[in-house]
């Protein structure tokens, strides 16, 4: 008897190694389903399940670690692209800004300024000189230079969209 005892204890933990490894599908007279990993008394065993695996601590832990990397370099490209809208929107409300003034200024300067007429001595008129030409250029200059800017950063803009 006392062999039998001793026996019963080390049978038990020889087979639940094992046992944790499967579950089973057992079926009762009623037609309900149990699941278990010993058996159910009365029930008829339908399917052996094998346990998954415990995840191994390590691989899990990795796992989480590029998990993080990927959502940090989302974040970063995130806030990249944040930043590159918002520097275009400023582009665009500058140039806009500029693009007014240089239109303005062209507008204005289209009245000669003392100086810019030079007198023609035998007819007894004047001629517009090199200097108002000059700052004809320059106006024109700027207002397309603002034009191509405003251009571009709406292209930047819409390519950010």
């Amino acid at each position: 008897m006392r062999s039998v005892l001793l026996l019963v204890p080390l049978l038990a933990a020889l087979a639940a190694p094992a046992d944790a490894q499967s579950i089973f599908k057992y079926v009762r007279p009623d037609g309900s389903v149990v699941y278990s990993d010993r058996p159910v008394p009365g029930a008829r065993l339908d399917e052996e399940l094998e346990r998954a695996a415990p995840p191994d601590p390590a691989a899990a832990a990795a796992a989480r670690a590029k998990q993080q990397e990927r959502a940090n370099a989302l974040n970063e490209r995130l806030a990249e692209r944040s930043r590159s809208l918002d520097q275009a929107q400023s582009d665009l409300r500058e140039w806009s800004r500029r693009l007014d003034e240089a239109k303005v200024r062209l507008e204005a300067g289209r009245e000669p300024l003392p100086g810019e007429r030079t007198g023609v001595v035998f007819q007894g008129k004047s001629r517009l000189n090199e200097a108002y030409w000059a700052r004809q250029d320059e106006n024109e200059a700027a207002v397309a230079e603002a034009e191509a800017r405003v251009a571009q950063a709406r292209a930047t803009l819409q390519s950010l969209r």
